[in-house]
């Protein structure tokens, strides 16, 4: 029970070690080469393991392993030096909290104006507010 409690929290910092991964090749991959690129989207997008990769490019699984380390390195330097992934993250809580506050005032209008209703609701289904309404329900 306990490995398996251990095994699970470490396949969990390995998921979360690659979503960032993902994010960081999103805004930075262009400053990998063509072949770090590659190995990246084979061993990420298309879930092939350093070996299988190894085996397609016809090199060896340690030069597979160590590209990926490299990149790593490298897109997190990227991230430290350049913040678009922090900047992206403040501009998506602040849309956020803002929507939420445009949300309130229509709800609040909605009550106080009756006759605004159809128009506040137009409003929301421009903002996204439908959408994010059907997925709750899903």
């Amino acid at each position: 029970m306990q490995r398996t409690v251990i095994e699970a929290e470490e396949a969990e910092k390995l998921m979360q070690r690659d979503v960032k991964f993902l994010r960081l090749w999103d805004l930075y991959g262009g400053l990998l080469t063509d072949n770090q690129r590659e190995i990246t989207r084979l061993y990420f997008n298309c879930d092939l393991s350093p070996a299988e990769i190894a085996e397609a490019k016809g090199v060896s699984r340690q030069s597979v392993s160590d590209c990926l380390h490299k990149c790593r390195k490298q897109l997190e330097e990227a991230e430290e030096k350049l913040h678009f992934s922090k900047m992206l993250d403040e501009a998506r809580l602040s849309y956020s909290l803002y929507m939420t506050r445009v949300k309130r005032w229509a709800a609040e209008q909605k009550k106080a104006r009756p006759e605004w209703a159809a128009a506040l609701s137009a409003l929301e289904n421009l903002t996204g507010g439908a959408e994010e309404r059907a997925e709750i329900k899903e």
